[in-house]
């Protein structure tokens, strides 16, 4: 309705801007960034990423000097992982132009965009370089501090004192650090080993790229080389010294993937997380990941306790929770000191767990079960353990999940009946039933079911979507779907310059 709504207001005036910008934020209303470990998924609840970027293109074509409208129409350019477009930076490199200025939130839809292609190296360097704009204003505070005091402007050293002091804690880094302790797990369950994976991977990020559009790489050096003799004159200091900018010398970051211990460069921004972003579930979910990765008990169990504070009925937090004293007691007994120093704390503090008073873990699981019949992740969660407490229940957990109801939230005269499942929390079933309970017959069976639900949505290809409309048949020729591409070049982050 909402959408039939825009439309006629786009037909009526068809040069007004913010028209299509509310049909953009229909198309991805409904759905927030989902990044799951080891399973990245992006999208909005519609799920139509290729329309909303179709729209935020045609947007900003028709007006090309509004800086707004241009960040918008990278922003979903990025979620589809097609080309994005730099009308306000300067010509030439324009990866050292946005970096320069900071840009961190395009950093981060690159970082993100890269994990999700699996590209980590390439994401590791887009989250590392806005960890190093937190640096870089952490130093610059110091060039504040005698000013201050020299001008005698005092409230404003008091009010940069506290912000210094939450610099850690903006959402930015919070995403940034996060992103790159993903990678790094990632990294460490996947490692890059032998030389064959490694040229493979090599051959992944450039190599495909380089024999695809060698001419163009060789018509755009010859250009970059004019531009270069051009300003010779101009990027020359009063000295007569030109200023040569830094070749960076890993711009595949295949430097960052030959690390010999990423959990322990995952661990140096945890602790940041720890320090500045307590009260997020998110820290204390990588801490439990990363800590049960090093075998760190203790602080793994510390990270679970920490879930249960904040929210004991969170899906992930009983799925840590179950996951913990499962993996605890498969271990062997405890032969040393300090592994029986470990176990009687454990055995201590077990007891004080209200989800374990004198139960068992499939107990708990199915109590919890109980409490929580209605909710689709709640259920997911449940037979996810099920599985793992007991493989032989694979059935048993599948039909958990497809006995799940889509429920009708409320009822209104005017907009109908709303479900309660979310494109998000569908895709992450479909994922499980793919690739954790490996059952392709049901997950075909779920993909069917939810196209129904999500017709707008390109993953499940609904029949309203533009995997089947094809909206984008003029361009490349094919509609990627579910983000997906065959031409590397596309999932690249190139940034054509568009001028007025």
């Amino acid at each position: 309705m909402a959408l039939s709504k825009i439309d006629e207001a786009i037909q009526h005036a068809p040069t007004v801007i913010d028209s299509y910008e509310v049909a953009i934020h229909i198309h991805l209303k409904w759905m927030e960034v989902f990044l799951f470990m080891n399973k990245n998924l992006d999208g909005h609840e519609a799920g139509d990423l290729v329309a909303a970027a179709s729209l935020a293109d045609e947007a900003r074509c028709m007006d090309l000097a509004d800086r707004y409208i241009n960040s918008e129409s990278v922003k979903r350019m990025w979620l589809w992982q097609k080309k994005t477009a730099a009308l306000f930076t300067k010509e030439g490199d324009q990866h050292n132009n946005l970096h320069d200025m900071q840009c961190m939130w395009y950093e981060l839809a690159s970082g993100e965009s890269y994990t999700r292609q699996g590209y980590l190296g390439q994401a590791l360097k887009k989250f590392l370089a806005v960890e190093k704009h937190y640096a870089d204003i952490t130093e610059d505070q110091f060039d504040f501090h005698s000013y201050c005091l020299r001008k005698m402007t005092l409230r404003a050293y008091v009010e940069m004192l506290k912000f210094q002091d939450r610099l850690h804690s903006h959402s930015y880094f919070h995403k940034a650090a996060a992103g790159a302790i993903r990678c790094y797990l990632q990294l460490y369950d996947s490692p890059l080993n032998s030389p064959a994976e490694e040229e493979d991977h090599t051959l992944k990020t450039h190599q495909k790229k380089k024999m695809k559009k060698q001419r163009k790489a060789e018509r755009a050096k010859k250009e970059a080389d004019e531009k270069n003799e051009e300003s010779s004159a101009s990027g020359t200091s009063k000295s007569g010294k030109r200023h040569v900018k830094p070749v960076d010398p890993d711009p595949y970051g295949e430097r960052l993937l030959k690390t010999e211990d990423p959990l322990s460069e995952a661990t140096k921004y945890l602790k940041l997380l720890l320090k500045n972003s307590p009260d997020s579930l998110e820290t204390h979910l990588l801490s439990f990941e990363v800590n049960m990765r090093k075998q760190k008990i203790l602080l793994a169990f510390q990270a679970v306790k920490q879930l249960l504070r904040l929210d004991a009925e969170y899906p992930d937090s009983h799925r840590c929770l179950i996951k913990f004293f499962h993996k605890v007691g498969s271990m062997p007994a405890p032969a040393t000191d300090a592994e029986k120093l470990v176990w009687s704390v454990l055995e201590a503090e077990r007891p004080s767990i209200s989800q374990f008073q004198e139960k068992t873990l499939s107990e708990a699981n199915e109590i919890f079960l109980c409490k929580h019949q209605d909710s689709l992740m709640h259920r997911v969660v449940v037979a996810e353990m099920l599985y793992i407490l007991d493989p032989t229940k694979k059935l048993e957990a599948v039909k958990l999940i497809e006995d799940s109801s889509n429920i009708v939230e409320l009822t209104n005269a005017a907009l109908g009946p709303i479900m309660t499942w979310k494109l998000k929390d569908c895709i992450a079933v479909h994922q499980l039933l793919e690739k954790v309970l490996v059952d392709q017959d049901a997950a075909l069976r779920w993909k069917v079911r939810c196209a129904e639900y999500f017709p707008y949505s390109t993953y499940f290809e609904g029949s309203r979507s533009s995997a089947v409309n094809n909206l984008f048949n003029n361009q490349e020729g094919k509609t990627p779907v579910n983000g997906d591409t065959s031409d590397p070049e596309i999932s690249q982050s190139t940034i054509p310059i568009i001028s007025n």
